[in-house]
């Protein structure tokens, strides 16, 4: 796909950007159409983590309860559109890295296409991580909590709702290494200060962890916490493997800095 040129005057700019998103919308409608004819079968699959939680419909699948004529299709639609979402993150992906290219230096654009990759690698691996790590024992831990008090009738609206708040959430959050990543590599936070400030990165990520899990659920806030403390340190192991010079450099300048202070 084309990407426009640096200097552009501000119509110009206006006039790319919404193409850009034209080409998302289309794309987004046409998935949806694609996906909304399989929402039934899409459906079974997201739920099959914690089909074990459901009760069962006579055809082998989980049988949830609608609780008014309009929520079989809302239903439907929320999984045609985040499964088109998930399924076209590629392209909305570069439609949006492609529009903030230009403004960047040579230098800088050579990190175009790995970030585009990485981007896309990460939001796939996070919903994959949701769905085949997280989504199973949370739901076990809110499922042993009706232990004396009653029984649970499943509505469709709902668990989906919060299936789909899941997969999105860990999608979004395990794009973290970027972030890391390139507020490293164009010094906006030095290295040095990102290690060295771990403690209060940890209970960040800890907050983080909270405030995007969906639920009340320790379980889910402590399986979402390791792994965004995981990808913290591999994207600064990363970051300081690719800023091997710098760092280097760096030092060397502290220490004769340090030296000539002191000699004096």
């Amino acid at each position: 796909m084309p990407i426009g040129p640096a200097r552009m005057p501000l119509m110009e700019h206006l006039g790319e950007l919404r193409m850009r998103l034209v080409r998302i919308v289309v794309v987004l409608i046409v998935a949806i159409c694609v996906f909304y004819l399989a929402a039934g079968t899409m459906g079974q699959f997201l739920l099959l983590p914690i089909a074990e939680f459901l009760p069962q419909a006579a055809d082998g699948g989980v049988d949830l309860y609608f609780l008014n004529a309009f929520d079989p299709f809302t239903v439907k639609f929320k999984i045609a559109f985040w499964m088109s979402v998930v399924a076209t993150s590629p392209i909305i992906l570069w439609q949006i890295l492609a529009f903030f290219l230009p403004a960047l230096k040579p230098k800088e654009r050579k990190w175009f296409i790995p970030t585009f990759a990485a981007a896309v690698a990460l939001f796939i691996f996070g919903t994959v991580f949701c769905y085949l790590i997280i989504l199973h024992p949370a739901f076990q831990w809110l499922t042993d909590q009706t232990s004396g008090l009653g029984t649970v009738a499943p509505n469709a609206a709902s668990y989906v709702d919060v299936i789909i708040k899941f997969e999105i959430g860990f999608g979004i959050a395990f794009e973290l290494p970027i972030v890391i990543f390139y507020l490293v590599i164009f010094n906006i936070v030095p290295y040095k200060k990102l290690r060295g400030s771990w403690r209060y990165i940890y209970i960040g990520l800890m907050v983080f962890s909270a405030m995007v899990t969906p639920d009340a659920n320790p379980v889910t806030m402590l399986l979402m916490f390791a792994a965004l403390l995981a990808l913290y340190e591999v994207s600064l192991l990363v970051a300081r493997i690719a800023l091997a010079r710098r760092l280097k450099r760096q030092a060397a300048e502290e220490a004769e800095l340090y030296g000539d202070d002191g000699g004096e």
